[in-house]
């Protein structure tokens, strides 16, 4: 199941003021800063759940409360720390998180014959995306903020209708699920970042947050794709 950001994107900048450059750099420049180093936490997190078998215990009714409740939980703690010192440290705790709940799809590709490889695609996959909706985001000039509620509603659609798959089990809906999903968080990394640098988010964090689960939920999406489509026993 994918995760969804609750967001709330009728900000639109009509009647606000917007950063100036230098503070739109400076926030961009340690939004990356701080994704960059999100992926260390999420990595141990993942190599964790996998080498203690914690990722077992992530499948069923329980996996799916721990996720919904820790993820939801940790969200909370970050928008309410975001502006104090504490917001990067529950940040980091929060993709510790998200790496352990990732363990169990992980190990289950892992268990296929070429499952390292398929990873490794899937990360540089993930990476490729991301360069590309980055450097569209620093060469469309026009306001992307009408994307928001589109992107939101397809977001909860997506949650919803995961959330039922967990209960239906069907293959077809979960590759539908999986390409929509890349679709939607992709299309969400540039409406993040283009955010950013038009000046109408000016937090770090809670920016890097919006781009962590995007990027997240391409990989995942990404990675259950291969692992459907490009396994092999051999």
């Amino acid at each position: 199941m994918n995760l969804q950001q609750v967001r709330s994107d009728g900000f639109n900048a009509v009647g606000m003021g917007v950063a100036s450059p230098a503070e739109r750099n400076r926030v961009l420049r340690n939004t990356y800063a701080l994704l960059a180093l999100s992926m260390v936490p999420t990595v141990l997190g993942a190599w964790l759940g996998v080498a203690t078998g914690l990722s077992s215990m992530m499948s069923g009714g329980v996996g799916l409360v721990a996720f919904l409740v820790g993820a939801f939980g940790f969200m909370f703690a970050i928008e309410k720390t975001k502006n104090s010192a504490a917001g990067v440290p529950v940040l980091l705790a929060f993709t510790f998180f998200m790496g352990v709940m990732l363990s169990r799809l992980i190990g289950v590709v892992l268990g296929m014959g070429n499952g390292a490889a398929l990873i490794a695609t899937a990360f540089s996959g993930t990476g490729l995306i991301f360069l590309g909706m980055a450097t569209m985001s620093s060469v469309i000039k026009r306001d992307l903020s009408s994307m928001g509620k589109w992107l939101f509603i397809g977001a909860v659609m997506l949650l919803v209708a995961g959330i039922a798959n967990f209960f239906i089990q069907s293959s077809a809906l979960m590759i539908t699920l999986s390409v929509l999903a890349m679709g939607i968080f992709s299309a969400f990394i540039l409406y993040d970042l283009k955010r950013v640098q038009d000046g109408f988010e000016t937090n770090y964090i809670s920016a890097t947050l919006s781009v962590y689960l995007s990027l997240f939920n391409v990989f995942q999406s990404l990675l259950s794709l291969l692992g459907i489509f490009g396994s092999s026993d051999e």
